[in-house]
């Protein structure tokens, strides 16, 4: 009778061989084997990472992002899991929850890179892990207590885009927010705001409800993700089961824009469900969810240049009219619904002002603002020198490489298709690691399309460490530690131990000789 649980060592190994010559296939995209194998359920690795996630959850109520006056644990029996020890165990605790979480993803992606399970139990797996986190604290940020006081903020006849929610007389909400947000107008467009708007009619100053109602609205994108990934697997030519596991399972999206949550799942999940509609030439509902999705965050519009050159490719004329029609009527897509947008959320157009506030944001993710603060180190062993000027130079100049770099490509994609949609996916990686400020959960704007296409196993490692990385690159409550130099060393290594451990099955050989859950290479065959 056949189980329902994990294949045991034996009979792991067995299937090694069977698996080795489609392991390659299974990844790269290439059709000579089907993508969905039955196979068992995976639910010893789907009840780790739930175990994970209810270690987050737990411990989450002490280590997280909680309430400067929390009404369940702020006084009583339970009160010291937030202070001293107790708050130290538990961060301990919830970085344990992580590391399950990690170890859980790590052994699916070895099951969807041998063939062994298919799309279903990747979603079945996604749900399990995100489903704890839901009721969490917001972990790894607070940035969800500046949505809600950023959608306060109209309820009580203030403008978002020109005051902070410091102005609110609402200590049980602006307490919660981060100081460096209390004082800065929001940053968003006006689709969140309605949004928040409406979270925090509902939720008033219970934070407790407001963070898990901003979760669900956000998790709409998650939901758009899901409907557009096998779309966009059929257009870009990758592995339907990879493409889950990496951008749905993955902790940057259970961890960062669940847990967190951020907006940005739903800006992503806006320009993934607008890209796939392109691709499908239904032209007008897909730069109208684009657009939608610029209306969350501004990043998202940088995607409507490339999505013209795929309109166009689908016109019967000229090059130039096909180029002119497509431009046309996607430039009155994005005013009718972008002014519809704006019309309903009752705000302005000061929000492009608010744009700047991210670029006080000093943190060397952002390639020219790590380039700025090396050469500030350097010069500054020898002469007293202003850190500010050379951040600045080297921003202007990552800002001059991006522009060219953005030309470059968008011109190039203007035979449209799919090609039209990768150069897109590079772009927007550009753009989050190439602006004056980049944080962690920036690097899924593009990664969310990058994930469709064809991947190579070491690549596949390559983006298990990074994604681990890019969570540790923040402590549990919200806080930057990047600049702790040993942590940030150990989270390295941890990092990249992840990675080996998706091709290996025991990296460290801590357990004995055994043979690798997934053959790095397939041995050749004997003449």
């Amino acid at each position: 009778m056949a189980t329902t649980t994990d294949p045991s060592p034996d009979v792991e190994e067995s299937l090694v061989a069977e698996n080795a010559v489609n392991v390659e296939s299974a990844v790269d995209g290439r059709t000579d084997r089907p993508d969905e194998r039955v196979g068992p359920l995976p639910v010893r690795t789907i009840a780790l990472g739930a175990a994970g996630s209810l270690l987050i959850l737990l411990s989450s109520f002490g280590a997280a992002g909680v309430l400067v006056s929390d009404p369940v644990l702020g006084h009583g029996p339970l009160s010291w899991i937030r202070y001293g020890h107790g708050r130290m165990l538990a961060t301990g605790t919830l970085y344990l929850g992580f590391a399950l979480v990690v170890w859980a993803w790590v052994r699916l992606g070895r099951h969807v890179i041998a063939g062994r399970v298919g799309s279903r139990p990747v979603l079945v797996a996604a749900a399990c892990w995100i489903a704890p986190l839901v009721f969490s604290p917001p972990i790894f940020t607070r940035d969800v207590f500046s949505y809600i006081a950023q959608g306060t903020l109209p309820l009580y006849g203030q403008d978002p885009y020109a005051v902070g929610p410091i102005v609110l007389g609402l200590q049980e909400v602006v307490q919660n927010v981060h100081p460096f947000w209390q004082t800065t107008p929001a940053p968003y467009g006006p689709m969140f705001i309605l949004l928040a708007k409406g979270v925090a009619a509902v939720a008033g100053t219970n934070m407790i409800l407001g963070v898990v109602l901003m979760r669900l609205v956000l998790m709409i994108g998650l939901v758009l993700l899901v409907w557009a990934l096998p779309g966009l697997v059929r257009h870009l030519g990758g592995h339907l089961p990879t493409t889950l596991w990496l951008a749905v399972a993955g902790p940057m999206t259970v961890v960062h824009l669940t847990g967190g949550p951020h907006n940005d799942l739903l800006m992503v999940g806006f320009l993934a469900a607008g890209t796939l509609c392109v691709l499908e030439r239904k032209h007008v509902l897909g730069v109208a969810l684009v657009t939608l999705g610029a209306a969350v965050k501004a990043t998202a519009a940088i995607a409507l240049p490339f999505l013209v050159w795929v309109w166009a490719g689908h016109l019967k004329s000229t090059f130039w009219k096909n180029f002119t029609r497509a431009v046309a009527a996607a430039f009155a897509t994005f005013v009718v619904t972008f002014a519809v947008t704006t019309l309903l959320a009752g705000v302005n157009l000061g929000w492009f002002k608010a744009l700047q506030a991210p670029t006080m944001i000093v943190n060397w993710l952002s390639i020219p603002t790590g380039v700025g603060e090396i050469a500030h180190t350097l010069v500054d062993v020898f002469v007293d020198a202003n850190k500010s000027w050379f951040v600045n130079t080297a921003r202007v100049i990552g800002g001059l490489a991006f522009f060219t770099i953005g030309i470059h490509q968008w011109w190039l994609s203007r035979h449209g298709g799919s090609d039209a949609v990768r150069r897109m996916a590079f772009i927007l990686f550009a753009v989050a690691v190439l602006s004056p400020a980049t944080l962690p959960w920036y690097l899924t704007w593009g990664f969310v399309i990058a994930a469709a296409l064809p991947w190579q196993r070491r690549q596949l490692a390559i983006l298990v460490s990074a994604a681990v990385f890019l969570v540790l690159t923040y402590s549990p409550a919200g806080e930057d530690l990047l600049y702790n130099w040993p942590f940030i060393a150990g989270a390295v290594a941890v990092s990249i131990l992840a990675g080996f451990t998706l091709l290996r099955n025991d990296p460290l050989r801590l357990f004995g000789d055994r043979e690798e859950l997934v053959t790095v290479d397939p041995a050749p065959a004997k003449a």
